[in-house]
């Protein structure tokens, strides 16, 4: 009887329904014009994670250091949906390592994700590349989407050796986000979603209001740009501006696209944006 009334628990739902989907599906780097070595990174708790690991154009023929970016996909995600940015950069001259954070794509499994989990992987994938032969320490970019964007500020606000950084429709603060989700299931944020809430803090071991994007902006140390579709239903663009609220000034720039959390109505043109962004930083 133990084990139905466990199965039946509120634990073993919430766990159930914010468990990511492990989607395999999406393009090789091949179909990109990307020439990608498939690699295994350690992260936290002896885990490995999947990645693609393609050189730049310039290392390969000057055998000189180049700039490098790593590119973290969202929740339910893949390596292989960031892999147009990755041409993009690649075409540049950088360096390009796309990365599956735990509980994703082939990467090893864990007990649970979140963000600060996502941001422990991009921990570990910055470390591996700083570690590779004719890659520029001095020249490293983190890039992601959706968590994987708020895991970008997330790490960002705690490493020094980050040339930019690049937050792709993230979410402003996970209480908000967490509230939106409850709100389209009909579950009442009071008691029960503030529960659900407090509960999910305890899992990851870390407070939303630590963690949120509008927290960590502040305490970045290095050129951010923040980039948000316009028709974004998932993260509504208010998210998006209420992050650069948290800290306006020179060093954060907030590019809005046409598109929604999902795409972009012009690709091409964000793509070309972002590399102009980056390009005075990387001389």
């Amino acid at each position: 009887m133990k084990h139905i009334a466990d199965f039946f628990s509120p634990r073993r739902w919430l766990h159930a329904v914010l468990a990511p989907a492990n989607d395999l599906t999406g393009s090789a780097p091949a179909a990109h014009g990307l020439v990608a070595q498939a690699v295994r990174i350690p992260t936290a708790q002896g885990l490995g994670l999947f990645a693609w690991f393609v050189p730049s154009v310039g290392t390969q023929r000057s055998h000189t250091p180049s700039p490098a970016v790593v590119l973290l996909h969202g929740w339910g995600g893949n390596a292989s949906n960031l892999l147009p940015a990755a041409q993009a950069l690649h075409t540049a001259g950088y360096a390009v390592l796309l990365i599956e954070s735990r509980n994703h794509g082939r990467s090893d499994f864990d007990d649970h994700s979140s963000l600060p989990r996502f941001a422990e992987d991009l921990d570990s994938a910055l470390d591996w590349l700083r570690a590779q032969q004719y890659v520029d320490q001095e020249r490293l970019v983190a890039m992601g989407h959706s968590v994987g964007g708020a895991a970008v500020l997330l790490c960002a606000s705690r490493r020094r050796d980050l040339r930019a950084a690049i937050s792709v429709a993230a979410f402003a603060h996970p209480e908000q986000l967490m509230r939106r989700w409850l709100d389209s299931r009909r579950v009442p944020y009071w008691p029960l979603g503030w529960l659900i809430n407090r509960y999910l803090e305890h899992v990851i071991g870390a407070r939303f209001d630590d963690i949120a994007p509008v927290t960590t902006l502040a305490k970045t140390h290095c050129p951010i740009l923040l980039v948000h579709g316009l028709q974004d239903h998932t993260v509504p663009i208010g998210d998006a501006r209420r992050i650069l609220q948290s800290r306006p000034g020179n060093n954060v720039t907030l590019m809005e696209c046409g598109g929604t959390h999902e795409a972009f109505d012009n690709p091409s043109e964000v793509a070309n944006r972002i590399v102009a962004f980056l390009a005075p930083l990387q001389r």
